[in-house]
């Protein structure tokens, strides 16, 4: 997923800070950097951190789909707007990759960043919270307050490398869970993009007495084998990482983590995030400010990629980020279910459907058939973007509109059927 706040700057990127260790220049051909702090060994939220604006909820013991076992789980979660009498009125909000609970709101004691979808919730917003209830839960397996690898394992040691294998329909269970304990027995609407989109499909087949509607935003029913060879460059670069010590490095002092695999993981998702048109009528070929590529400095979109990997590291936490890209490696909404179209013919909620014309990490097409095959879907709707994947954060008219039009048709059907 991209930044909460995706850059937008162009070519030049004073402000990037040595995120990798690179060969040796000259001096002159290198643009001067500020000084940082070290990279955090891990960037994890942690008990006795600021707890800001996140609630808990405790789930009790957890069976995972590939075997393993946690004896306890917890999921962090946000709310926004009040849940009415008949509890008809709950939106639930999935998150993507890099992102967690904190959708919308400033920054501040334990949320060091902006909501990552400002826009999209809030008083008036087209998730208008004068009007639903909204949660957004972190993911298990995340690091922003869920269980996950950075949590606290029975030894009393972090989980570290030993935090077991999840999958989408694990982290929709715990969701499940998360609703019956705040009394929501079916959401208005689930919605996500990306690997939040993931989750919407799932929980749209796992549950469907409980998803009435569903806004599934450039996602995918299936990960395809082009997917999974990027996802898994990304792992091998954290796994590669010698202070990645096979997950176990949060004893690790400041600068000491696995910040050199985690920001190159980032740099090869990024790629993905964004269009080749994008970068290359925005960076081309112009160098980085002073610096001379022949001399071994770097190109503006060398420094940008480096930018968006440091950014990653002083924010996140490497092994959540491995425990979520492996359960979008083995997403397969058709497992065990006679395949994806049989899947998808189980849904029974209202369905909107969006694309990104110009993504290339989940591609239109796979969209098409997450439309073609769910009963109550209407046609495709497609983002007009050069932006790539990130369209579904960065054309926010669009995507808003699209949503504030799917709520307002629905909310006109129930009138009609009720």
């Amino acid at each position: 997923m991209p930044d909460p706040v995706p850059d937008l700057v162009q070519h030049q990127h004073p402000d990037v800070a040595a995120a990798l260790p690179r060969a040796a220049a000259p001096a002159a051909s290198r643009t001067p950097l500020p000084e940082r702090p070290p990279v955090p060994a891990s960037a994890a939220w942690r008990d006795g951190d600021p707890v800001g604006r996140r609630r808990f909820a405790d789930l009790g013991p957890f069976r995972l789909e590939a075997g393993g076992r946690l004896p306890a789980v917890r999921l962090a979660y946000e709310t926004w707007g009040t849940l009415n009498a008949a509890r008809d009125n709950a939106v639930l909000v999935l998150h993507a990759l890099t992102g967690d609970s904190h959708v919308t709101g400033p920054a501040g004691p334990g949320h060091p960043t902006p909501g990552w979808w400002q826009s999209m919730v809030g008083p008036g917003a087209p998730i208008d919270t004068d009007r639903y209830f909204v949660v957004a839960p972190n993911a298990l397996g995340g690091c922003q307050g869920s269980t996950g690898p950075a949590s606290t394992a029975p030894d009393g040691r972090p989980w570290g490398g030993r935090f077991p294998q999840l999958t989408v329909r694990d982290q929709v269970e715990a969701e499940v869970r998360l609703a019956d304990l705040l009394g929501i027995d079916a959401w208005h609407l689930v919605v996500g993009a990306s690997m939040g989109g993931l989750r919407v499909l799932e929980w749209a087949v796992t549950a469907p007495a409980r998803v009435r509607a569903l806004a599934a935003i450039a996602t995918s029913a299936q990960t395809s084998g082009d997917q999974i060879a990027s996802f898994h460059t990304q792992l091998a670069a954290i796994r590669a990482d010698p202070r990645f010590r096979g997950g176990d490095y949060y004893d690790a002092p400041d600068g000491e983590g696995p910040h050199v695999g985690l920001g190159i993981a980032r740099q090869i998702a990024h790629q993905t995030y964004r269009s080749a048109r994008e970068l290359d009528e925005r960076f081309g070929r112009i160098p980085q400010g002073a610096e001379e590529p022949l001399a071994g400095g770097r190109y503006a979109v060398q420094s940008y990629l480096d930018h968006h990997g440091d950014k990653l590291a002083r924010r996140f936490d490497a092994n959540t980020y491995v425990r979520f890209t492996e359960t979008m490696v083995t997403h397969d909404l058709g497992r065990d279910r006679g395949g994806v179209e049989a899947a998808l013919a189980s849904v029974t909620a209202r369905a909107l459907v969006v694309a990104v014309d110009t993504d290339r990490l989940f591609l239109p097409a796979q969209s098409e058939r997450i439309a073609a095959g769910i009963p109550g879907a209407g046609p495709v709707r497609t983002i007009r973007s050069e932006f790539g994947h990130d369209g579904f954060l960065i054309e926010e008219d669009q995507v808003g509109a699209m949503v504030r039009e799917f709520l307002l048709e629905t909310a006109t059907d129930d009138a009609i059927t009720g």
